[in-house]
């Protein structure tokens, strides 16, 4: 079975970080519509700073090692975004403690621990248009894959979950924003992706990418 070992873990979050450093300029003009403008910068900031984290950290547990960048995160970047994507990785790591190394069933739960992080801190469910929506769809979409295919690699499970959290983000367009200022801006949000499903897409197309190196 193809799996992500702790040592890959640097890598992991370069991926994301490479993703998120692309992608800075499009999600800060995406949220400049409906938002404060910085969503873009906010990620980026945020796990650029992982990848060395997750470098100089002496912890064999993968998961602990998650939750303490995770706790990290939430600190290099104070904001609304920022204490729900460290939440996420927090809840994330919870799921995976005790491991030293990812499967592609384990990556299934990372997205459920990710996506119970978010709801956790953030008060929010499914359905109302927020980062959520894209990384609960991974969520589902890797849980469907290993219930299916239970010997399923990291890759293939990484991939499942990049189309959910397109799917998921996709669907924002017709969804009702009641968060922020796009609550206060519903009909300028109609028809247009939520900016944070949008960076929880890419998110896992770069743990996608990523995967095609595991496997």
């Amino acid at each position: 079975m193809k799996r992500m070992t702790r040592e890959q873990l640097p890598d992991f979050f370069r991926s994301i970080a490479s993703m998120f450093a692309e992608h800075a300029d499009e999600l800060c003009e995406m949220d400049a519509k409906l938002g404060d403008g910085d969503l873009g910068l906010t990620m980026k900031k945020g796990f650029g700073a992982l990848p060395e984290i997750a470098e100089n950290l002496e912890e064999p547990d993968i998961g602990k090692a998650v939750m303490k960048c995770g706790m990290k995160l939430s600190s290099v970047i104070p904001s609304t975004m920022g204490f729900l994507m460290g939440s996420g990785l927090m809840g994330a790591g919870r799921i995976l403690t005790g491991k030293t190394e990812m499967t592609g069933s384990d990556l299934a739960g990372f997205y459920r621990g990710y996506a119970d992080g978010i709801i956790k801190r953030g008060k929010c469910s499914p359905g109302d248009r927020t980062i959520l929506d894209a990384v609960s769809g991974a969520a589902s979409e890797a849980e469907k894959l290993v219930k299916e295919k239970p010997d399923a690699g990291f890759g293939e499970v990484a991939a499942a979950a990049e189309k959910g959290a397109e799917k998921g983000a996709e669907a924002t367009r017709n969804m009702v924003p009641k968060f922020g200022k796009a609550a206060v801006h519903q009909e300028a949000a109609t028809g247009v992706r939520d900016q944070g499903a949008v960076a929880g897409f890419y998110l896992a197309a770069a743990i996608a990418e990523f995967g095609k190196k595991v496997d």
